[in-house]
């Protein structure tokens, strides 16, 4: 039997203000041929199917196309619910979806497999939904269930004893953060509130192979239990992590390999630091006009307008930070303490003021030829004996 592991479509999910449907839409689609062309007979999709508890209109649309698809290819598809998943909203169809497709979203469900057979006899599939520690501890009353870690105990427990009646081989599908993980900062949702809840390897014992959702890059945990992560990359912290799934392989024993199948980028990620000037100008960055662009620009002052100027050579900048690449050591002074320093000069005033706040730049010469003029235009304009900007600044301070 060969087994399609992918998770984390996140469908709805933007970039940066920008819809990913149309994206993920083609990298569905080039999934859907790698199943028709590998002849896969089980695809799974371990949890967040949707990025929102209540998604678009569009995103059902999606969801819909590509399940259809890979029921046309003649491969059975297991989906089960994630944490961003409303597992009500996912699972109210279920029971109108055409043979071969199953979605497993009711906690009540998973001691009861769905069973698929090859030429060695059955292959018992265990869906294991986002189990929210609240929502399920009234399901099973007497069982200790206060995290994540004891739900998945407590839900592989009930596949062992289920599996020692049935006997023959078995596939886990859960969503958790499992083993030594290695998240992807701001990316995976933290399923529990104060800390990582990490269910031990161990939990899985028993089960030929695991299918685990949540983590957005591919990971092996061990020979049998991996992550296939994302099919697109949803942030810049995911941009060097390949985007694909596990091609997983199952004979009369069991487990009996996994290959990795890359998946398209529709568009690369990357990540620019630089001078802005250097950023608009230098050839060192051609080749990244067609890209998601994170930029950091190092100038030792912030600069004008950087983002719309920086979209006029990468039409697809998407964030851009102000990363002065060297940052002068702090003089304890105050602001109060800069004004007191002008000893009466208006012009060294707003000069210090600039330098504070600007990271020890002060005016530049421009800058200083146009503060000259307002301080003269101000000081014709304010009649004899008035106090002046440092007065003022002074009395404020």
């Amino acid at each position: 039997m060969r087994i399609l592991h992918t998770s984390d479509w996140h469908i709805g999910r933007s970039f940066h203000g920008h819809s990913t449907l149309d994206a993920l839409r083609g990298v569905l689609e080039a999934m859907t041929q790698q199943v028709r062309d590998r002849g896969v007979d089980v695809v799974i999709v371990a949890g967040d199917v949707f990025d929102s508890a209540v998604p678009a209109a569009g995103c059902y649309t999606l969801l819909s196309e590509t399940l259809r698809g890979l029921a046309d290819t003649g491969a059975h598809v297991i989906v089960t619910s994630g944490n961003h998943d409303s597992s009500a909203r996912l699972g109210f169809q279920s029971a109108l979806l055409r043979d071969g497709i199953h979605v497993v979203t009711d906690p009540l469900s998973i001691g009861t497999p769905i069973t698929i057979t090859d030429e060695h006899g059955p292959v018992h599939f265990y869906g294991i939904p986002y189990l929210e520690p609240a929502m399920v501890r009234p399901l099973w009353a007497g069982a200790d269930l206060r995290t994540q870690q004891q739900c998945v105990s407590h839900a592989t427990g009930l596949i062992r004893s289920d599996l020692a009646v049935r006997g023959g081989r078995a596939v886990g599908v859960a969503h958790c953060f499992a083993g030594a993980v290695v998240p992807t900062p701001g990316v995976e949702r933290d399923i529990q509130q104060g800390g990582l809840d990490i269910v031990p390897l161990s939990t899985f014992d028993g089960l030929d192979y695991v299918a685990l959702g949540h983590i957005h890059g591919g990971q092996k945990l061990s020979d049998n239990v991996r992550y296939s992560g994302a099919p697109l990359h949803y942030s810049f912290g995911e941009g060097a992590k390949p985007r694909g799934s596990w091609l997983v392989e199952m004979d009369a024993d069991g487990f009996a390999g996994a290959q990795w199948l890359d998946l398209p980028i529709p568009r690369r990620l990357v990540k620019l630091t630089a001078s802005l000037e250097e950023l608009l100008t230098s050839p060192d960055f051609a080749g990244f006009e067609d890209a998601w662009v994170s930029a950091q620009y190092t100038d030792a002052s912030p600069q004008r307008d950087p983002m719309r100027r920086l979209q006029q050579r990468f039409a697809f900048c998407a964030t851009v930070a102000h990363t002065p690449g060297v940052v002068r050591e702090h003089d304890g002074l105050s602001y109060a303490s800069r004004v007191r320093q002008a000893k009466g000069d208006d012009h060294d005033l707003v000069d210090g003021f600039l330098a504070h706040v600007r990271n020890g730049v002060g005016a530049t010469r421009a800058e200083s030829e146009i503060v000259r003029e307002v301080i003269a235009e101000h000081a014709a304009a304010v009649p004899a004996g008035s106090a002046g900007v440092v007065e003022k600044a002074e009395a404020s301070a």
